[in-house]
Formats: structure tokens, C-alpha cells, sequence
């Protein structure tokens, strides 16, 4: 299972990377139009909270859980999911939390 998250994590890198990049040689290198244009409509200002909602809770999910256990590289995730996207910072956490030994 953990590398299938692996594999997800790498997809959720590429992918909206592409648009991302593609939309920054268009349009310019200026974050703020781009989050401009993320909020042209009602539909995409959902889909922006969407996102945004979930990227803080999975961040409260890695620190609370890297704290309990002390799984440092786990903290990776936070900043992959506000610098990629939730579809790169979920299953990057997911990889590192299959990752640590079971202890029985």
C-alpha cells in the first residue's frame, strides 16, 4: 500500500503542477492573479475552500501525529500540501505513517 501512496504522491505533484506552471508561462508569475483566478466563479471559490478546509485539517492530522510519535519526517507533508496541493501532501503523509515500524 505504501508505495501505491508513493506513486499518488508523485501523480499529485505532476499533474497540477502542469496546469500550474502552464497558467504562470500564460498569464505571467504573479501568485496573486493566479488566486484571482481561482475565485473567477462561485464553482471554483467551492472548490478553492474545498481544498482549503481539508489542507488545514490534514495539517492539524501531521503535526498532532508527529507529535504523539515523534515521526519528524512525517511534518514533510505540511508544506507539500501548501506548496503542491492536498492531492500531493495527503498521500505523502499516508507513505511516511505506512512507513514507521509497528512496534507489537
Amino acid at each position: 500500500m505504501r508505495w501505491l501512496f508513493a506513486a499518488l504522491a508523485i501523480w499529485g505533484t505532476i499533474h497540477p503542477m502542469f496546469y500550474f506552471i502552464t497558467w504562470f508561462q500564460t498569464n505571467g508569475w504573479n501568485l496573486m492573479a493566479m488566486v484571482d483566478a481561482w475565485h473567477a466563479n462561485t464553482a471554483a471559490s467551492g472548490l478553492v475552500w474545498d481544498l482549503t478546509i481539508a489542507a488545514v485539517a490534514l495539517t492539524i492530522w501531521v503535526i498532532t501525529d508527529a507529535i504523539q510519535t515523534r515521526d519528524w519526517r512525517s511534518l514533510l507533508a505540511v508544506p507539500a500540501t501548501f506548496c503542491i496541493g492536498v492531492s500531493c501532501g495527503l498521500p505523502l503523509y499516508l507513505f511516511f505513517r505506512l512507513s514507521r515500524p509497528t512496534h507489537r
